[in-house]
């Protein structure tokens, strides 16, 4: 469905089948789902068919490489061999329940999971490039004071074909099927929505694995960023598990603001953080680790902190991303004036980090850094009125 900006729908087959299930109750669905499996538990579940190996690697291929979304589009597998994998296996990708478009571009899309649970994606695109935003948790563990995300309870860990899911929504929604395409307008996956990805490690790790698969969607790892509140004994695995680029939500320099600020700060405080990023460079991913630091008007943004700023990160290969505060309804923070966010990166570019002003994108649709929640809300509340009027 075409949106204009500022619009949002909710789909309807969203509403008709919650209507369908109150009256009926919940289908059960005994198939075993593809989608999230590594390569070796396809193959695995593809042999209990007694079907040879080069079979998986086929539907393995249309599934990641070409976008398959049925059994049916698989014209390289027998015509009869179809609708057995068809009564054996699912092909699922969760549904949208609500899709908006903002003033500037950036898209969001709430989705539905199998047991009701909903998290949202939100891809922001440039010219001629540009990034997906991918959650890792239903609600978030962290409680982080400015995130609007944070107030939200979690809820559960998002299963790894939900997050590969995530991707393969986007790529059916923006038209980039199949997967090696000479170029890419999703060029990027920041894994920095919903949860903390460090604390859903496993689920994370095996979809990102899926992910940059060279004979499924071979995207680069190179192009892929994990965000972390600073989860100190999983950095390393990072590192070792995937190589992707790591990205720190630093937000303070000081430990009592942080500790308010990032309470998972009072578990791992920022030396210890600080710590683990420079032995991250011990793995085999030598990029440069990007400090995510928010700014909050008259609690971060001095130029003492900024100077504080310097002195912590030293003789860490690094560049620090400063992120206008976007503002929630209820939220006592404000952001820093645009003059003082200019000294603070003035006082980092001099020693020698680069230090860009992150450009707000969908703040309209409430789809910019931090601000992932109230679209789940809306959605609730429209569905529960729907049905008092039926």
């Amino acid at each position: 469905m075409a949106l204009k900006p500022g619009a949002h729908y909710i789909h309807p087959m969203i509403l008709e089948s919650e209507t369908m299930e109150a009256r009926n109750g919940p289908a059960l669905d005994t198939r075993i789902e593809l989608v999230g499996l590594s390569r070796e538990e396809l193959s695995n579940a593809v042999a209990e068919l007694d079907l040879p190996e080069f079979r998986a690697k086929q539907i393995w291929h249309w599934i990641y490489h070409r976008g398959a979304k049925s059994f049916d589009e698989m014209t390289t597998l027998a015509k009869s061999l179809r609708p057995l994998l068809a009564k054996q296996f699912t092909i699922h990708r969760a549904g949208i329940a609500e899709a908006q478009l903002s003033n500037d571009g950036t898209r969001k899309w709430l989705l539905d999971f199998n047991d009701g649970k909903q998290a949202e994606t939100v891809f922001i695109p440039e010219r001629d490039r540009g990034a997906l935003c991918i959650s890792s948790q239903v609600g978030c563990t962290l409680s982080c004071a400015f995130c609007h995300t944070g107030t939200q309870p979690m809820v559960r860990n998002l299963t790894a074909g939900e997050i590969v899911g995530q991707m393969m929504m986007a790529r059916d929604e923006i038209g980039e099927w199949p997967a090696a395409q000479a170029t890419r307008l999703l060029s990027n996956i920041v894994m920095m929505g919903m949860g903390e990805p460090l604390y859903n490690y496993d689920n994370v790790v095996k979809a990102l694995r899926i992910i940059t698969d060279e004979d499924g969607m071979s995207f680069s790892r190179r192009r892929i960023t994990l965000s972390t509140a600073g989860v100190v004994p999983r950095i390393a695995d990072v590192g070792r598990d995937l190589g992707v680029g790591l990205a720190i939500s630093l937000h303070a320099v000081r430990d009592d603001i942080r500790d308010i600020l990032v309470p998972l700060n009072k578990k791992y405080p920022i030396a210890e953080v600080l710590d683990a990023c420079r032995a991250y460079f011990g793995s085999r991913n030598s990029r440069r680790i990007t400090f995510e630091y928010v700014m909050l008007k008259g609690i971060n943004d001095s130029p003492a902190d900024a100077r504080e700023l310097v002195r912590l990160i030293q003789g860490i290969p690094a560049k620090v991303n400063l992120i206008p505060f976007n503002a929630w309804p209820g939220v006592e923070f404000e952001c820093s004036a645009p003059e003082t966010i200019a000294t603070f990166a003035e006082i980092i570019n001099r020693a020698g980090y680069t230090s860009p002003v992150r450009q707000p994108r969908g703040r309209d649709i409430m789809a910019a850094c931090g601000q992932l929640k109230s679209a789940s809300e809306q959605i609730q509340k429209s569905r529960r009125l729907h049905k008092k009027e039926e």
